[in-house]
Order: C-alpha cells, then structure tokens, then sequence
C-alpha cells in the first residue's frame, strides 16, 4: 500500500522540515517547477490561480526540480528570489528535489505511481520524443507538470507541462475538487 502523501517528509524552500498534512481538507496542484525552462512563464499563471482560488481551499505547492536539461542550476535561495522578485509568487514553495530516475523523491514516487493519465498529452511529448528526451513511461515528462490533489488527499488529476494554468481542463478540475466539501 502506498503511503499517504500528505504525510511524505518535505522540506519548504527555506529550509524547514514539513509534510504537505498542513494543507489537508484543501484542493491541492503539485507542480515541479524550473527557473530556467521555456515553460518558467507559467509561474505568472499560476500566481493569478492561486490568487484567484485560495480562499476558497486551492493551494499550489512548487517543488523546483533540475531533472531536465540543468533547468534549475539554483540553490532554494536563489530560486526564492527568483520566484518571488520576477513573478511575485506567493503560493508555498519547497526545497529542491528529484522528480525522475533513480533519486526520484518519495512524493513523486507516488504522484507517478498514481495510475492517473495524463491530460493535455500531445505537442510537446511529440516534441520531446523527436529530441531523444521523452520516454513512454509514467515518468514526469518535463518542468510545469501537474498533479491536482482533491481534499480527501489523493491525486484526482493529471496535466501535461504545456497545460496552462488558464487551461479550461485544468481550471475545470480544480473547481470541481473546490465544490466537494
């Protein structure tokens, strides 16, 4: 049986020992997130959705991840401030991680081991895989994938990278996880 991820061992961006139990009861879209990426203008969206939905239960948790072509070379600090000094996030960010291959992290051990399918999978896979640098596996396919988390703690859904957070698909799920009390 696989662990409860709410209850997995993180650590914030700052440096402080947690688990994400703290945002159990809320909508919850894990995202591995890089600085240097093509994909990095998606922290201005996903900026306005957590401002947009957090008081009604969303939170966003950013987990940096350097596992695609040395995209996030930083340390948490440098990406703190890289985060918060050109896109003004605000929503909870934590400590670098592993989010593929042999050092993957605990918590997406088990996002991948979901068995959720991915939505928005298309382009950018294609793309990827034209490149050498895809693979067919349950594997995260690249930085700004994400995983939506419903109030009883489990992943309920499943977004490509290139699924942004203005996406009708992805604003559709989060409202219905927020709906469900």
């Amino acid at each position: 049986m696989m662990t409860d991820l709410l209850d997995i061992p993180v650590k914030t961006v700052q440096g402080r020992e947690t688990t994400l139990n703290e945002y159990r009861g809320q909508v919850l879209l894990i995202v591995n997130v890089a600085s240097k990426c093509g994909l990095t203008v998606q922290y201005e969206g996903l900026e306005k959705l957590y401002a947009d939905k957090r008081e009604r239960g969303f939170v966003i948790a950013g987990f940096p991840a350097n596992d695609f072509k040395g995209q996030e070379p930083g340390t948490d600090a440098e990406i703190l401030d890289f985060c918060t000094s050109t896109f003004g996030v605000d929503f909870p960010m934590f400590s670098k991680i592993s989010v593929k291959g042999p050092d993957k992290h605990p918590l997406y051990k088990n996002l991948t081991g979901s068995d959720v399918e991915t939505t928005g999978e298309g382009p950018m896979r294609e793309r990827l895989k034209g490149a050498g640098l895809a693979s067919d596996d349950n594997e995260v396919l690249w930085n700004f994938e994400k995983f939506l988390v419903g109030r009883n703690g489990k992943v309920v859904a499943r977004f490509a990278p290139d699924v942004t957070a203005d996406d009708n698909r992805l604003v559709s799920a989060i409202d219905r996880e927020l709906a469900k009390a």
